[in-house]
């Protein structure tokens, strides 16, 4: 089995950008092999569809911390969430969200002034920023 055999398209809008709350009202996408179902339900309904036997396997990585923040050359604040580090590892894949959204070939100051990395755009957003 390769990590890459779980790629998949999601879509940035489906991104949560915040836990629910309440924490018990998750949505949970559940799995009976058995009989082939797929079914959508809340986490606190989990109790619900356990049986003896069933396999519980919990997920306790980390996310990384992929929110950054910046400023455009004409001082407006930027975001960036990072999705994925691209193959080769000098690039990654981000969403960016900006009062207006930088040009491609902008460049975004990341971090402290004493040592700020910058962020060539590349590219534009479909439908804004």
């Amino acid at each position: 089995m390769r990590t890459s055999d779980f790629d998949f398209s999601l879509p940035p809008e489906l991104i949560a950008q915040e836990p629910v709350d309440p924490r018990p009202a998750s949505r949970l996408l559940w799995l009976d092999a058995a009989r082939g179902i797929v079914a959508e339900g809340l986490f606190r309904d989990l109790a619900r569809w356990l049986r003896p036997g069933d396999l519980l396997v919990l997920n306790d990585t980390r996310v990384i911390p992929a929110r950054l923040r910046g400023r455009k050359a004409s001082g407006g604040r930027v975001e960036l969430l990072v999705e994925r580090v691209l193959p080769g590892g000098r690039e990654l894949l981000a969403q960016l969200r900006a009062s207006r959204a930088p040009r491609p070939g902008a460049r975004i100051l990341l971090g402290a002034q004493e040592q700020a990395g910058e962020v060539a755009v590349e590219g534009g957003a479909e439908g804004g920023a």
